[in-house]
């Protein structure tokens, strides 16, 4: 049984799109879209927290994104590969919810993850749309599906995004989603070992970033996606 989403966003790691891009879930979401994220792994390699509580944790971002679905492939984190397991994995999610836009991790990040996740998910976001290649889910071949468009969020390293997308109506219920992964982010009270994304200036480095690229559109917090391919618009004066 399939069920259509309009914008599917992958994610190596849980948080990932909580960290990047919640903001532009909400708002599509507010906008009558059916959001849905596909996490590869658990991030059961993690520094800080265990695999209980950040399932948990996902639970409850889940619920203040107002998902209409959210996955996991259970792929082993640190471990991504791009193999014929994995794009089958990735090929059969895509077809199960037939989006018409993909959201992905970055091609190059801090975390090797990251960029591994990126490439799995635009090759099989290519080879779903190819009839010869069957799957099965349910006991049903799938169709032949492939997304629309594809954008990569930024969340390590800065890049010049392609598109910026005004979240200022979002960013109080954003801010939520991202801090329900407690375990992962700065705890004053935690005795467990300091990581890059624990310190209390990665929240700010993520409100900043927003207020950065909100100065380019004129709004008080932003999100920006880049293109993996090129864009097409009827006019330009369609473009703001």
């Amino acid at each position: 049984m399939k069920q259509k989403i309009n914008i599917l966003a992958f994610a190596a790691h849980p948080d990932d799109v909580e960290i990047s891009a919640a903001g532009i879930m909400l708002k599509h979401q507010e906008a009558g879209l059916k959001t849905g994220i596909i996490d590869l792994t658990q991030g059961e390699l993690s520094t800080r927290g265990q695999l209980e509580t950040r399932k948990l944790e996902t639970q409850k971002a889940s619920e203040i994104l107002k998902l209409s679905v959210r996955e996991n492939l259970n792929m082993h984190d640190g471990f991504l590969e791009i193999n014929n397991e994995s794009l089958i994995s990735v090929i059969k999610a895509i077809r199960k919810y037939q989006p018409d836009i993909l959201l992905i991790n970055s091609d190059n990040d801090r975390h090797p993850d990251h960029g591994i996740a990126h490439k799995l998910v635009h090759r099989a976001a290519f080879l779903s749309g190819l009839i010869k290649i069957e799957t099965i889910h349910e006991g049903e071949v799938q169709e032949a599906w492939r997304p629309k468009n594809i954008y990569a969020y930024i969340q390590d390293l800065f890049k010049q995004p392609d598109l910026i997308i005004d979240v200022t109506d979002f960013w109080e219920k954003r801010t939520e989603a991202f801090e329900c992964f407690s375990s992962q982010f700065y705890n004053p009270n935690s005795l467990e070992p300091t990581t890059p994304i624990s310190t209390p200036e990665f929240k700010k480095n993520i409100e900043g970033r927003s207020v950065q690229l909100a100065r380019y559109i004129n709004c008080k917090h932003a999100e920006g996606l880049l293109a993996v391919k090129p864009l097409g618009v009827n006019l330009l004066s369609d473009l703001e």
